[in-house]
């Protein structure tokens, strides 16, 4: 049986993940609500990110059962997002009139964008006796 995710240092990554969802969910919505137009793809961005920040944080809060799978998908998907969102804000910066959380590698936020999903899969390795969809399926 898998220990729950949200005890112990877990309570501290739940909070952190919470915190974020707050801060990216307001920054969304007020950027979307003033001023889309100016930067589309930046703004929707950063409420994808605000949807996924929500997601962990309930996932992980919950950390049993179908929730650990839910909390993996969430990280797995943060780690994507924020990976290929730094990237193409370095190299491809044409494509983004303002920044988004995931904006290089989370800068605006201290980074914690890039540390907080390896520190999620860590936790989940570590709370758990399953481990992550793709690295079963990597291991065969």
């Amino acid at each position: 049986m898998s220990s729950p995710t949200a005890t112990g240092p877990g309570r501290v990554l739940v909070a952190v993940y919470g915190l974020l969802a707050v801060a990216a969910s307001a920054r969304s919505a007020v950027q979307i609500a003033t001023d889309l137009a100016a930067a589309p793809l930046a703004y929707l961005l950063s409420a994808v990110a605000a949807v996924v920040y929500v997601v962990a944080t309930v996932a992980l809060a919950r950390g049993r059962g179908a929730w650990r799978a839910v909390a993996w998908a969430a990280v797995s998907v943060e780690l994507a997002g924020v990976l290929t969102v730094g990237t193409l804000s370095i190299v491809r910066s044409d494509l983004f009139a303002d920044a988004t959380v995931w904006s290089d590698y989370g800068q605006g936020y201290g980074y914690v964008p890039l540390v907080l999903p390896m520190l999620g899969m860590w936790w989940l390795r570590r709370t758990g006796s399953r481990t992550s969809p793709a690295l079963d399926a990597a291991a065969g």
